[in-house]
């Protein structure tokens, strides 16, 4: 077990290099999350002050209608 954790001598360069890898992908995944979730925010701040679609507001009409009619 010892021979593998050496790495035949040269344990020096592989294993700071795993770990400079490691803390790369781990500072990757940290920036990509909080970017999503900056844009997920975004997003929702920006459909919250669109007007309603067309379909919806149609379909909202005859929903209306068809209660004031009273039919369900």
């Amino acid at each position: 077990m010892a021979e593998f954790f050496a790495m035949g001598g040269y344990a020096a360069y592989i294993w700071p290099s795993y770990a400079l890898t490691a803390l790369v992908m781990v500072g990757l995944l940290v920036a990509t999350l909080k970017g999503l979730r900056s844009r997920e925010a975004t997003l929702k701040a920006l459909e919250g002050s669109r007007p309603p679609r067309r379909r919806a507001r149609r379909e909202a009409a005859v929903h209306e209608t068809a209660a004031e009619m009273g039919e369900g």
